[in-house]
């Protein structure tokens, strides 16, 4: 089993010491959903809801989570982020789908900021329309794909 490298020899927690490795380009791609009725999806996609465009304030929100990640996160390295993209697709008849994906030239990889980036966005969707449906769900938030560093590719989709 791999190590866990956020933890000291005494399992206290620690800030990855990265200033050995090798800067090289890295990508991270996440993705997830927001299950809602087929009503407030008709909602967002008819842009019928009082608060505006629902789908670019929640990209706007996933990209900006993304920039502060290392403010929410109390480990995370802040990281030169060179690319940030975040689409949501509604999906007939009741989800969103949230894809985003981080790119930088560095030395430790962008997957908490992509995974930052998706859980923002999705809960603005959710601040957005809870007015209209407390029920909505947010699932499945996950990594599809990292590519760079040491460990090379990682994809699941």
């Amino acid at each position: 089993m791999t190590k866990l490298t956020h933890l000291d020899g005494r399992g206290n927690a620690r800030m990855v010491d990265i200033g050995g490795k090798t800067v090289t380009e890295r990508t991270a791609t996440a993705r997830g959903s927001v299950k809602m009725s087929e009503q407030t999806l008709a909602i967002i996609r008819k842009g019928e809801t009082q608060k505006g465009d629902v789908l670019g304030i929640a990209r706007l929100a996933g990209i900006m989570a993304a920039k502060k990640t290392p403010e929410i996160i109390p480990l995370c390295h802040p990281l030169p982020l060179t690319g940030i993209a975040v689409d949501l697709t509604p999906t007939p008849p009741d989800r969103i789908e949230i894809e985003a994906t981080v790119k930088l030239s560095g030395r430790t990889g962008a997957e908490m900021e992509a995974l930052t980036a998706v859980s923002a966005a999705a809960l603005t969707v959710y601040d957005m329309v809870k007015a209209v449906d407390k029920s909505m769900r947010i699932t499945d938030i996950r990594l599809i794909r990292k590519e760079g560093g040491k460990s090379g590719l990682y994809q699941v989709e």
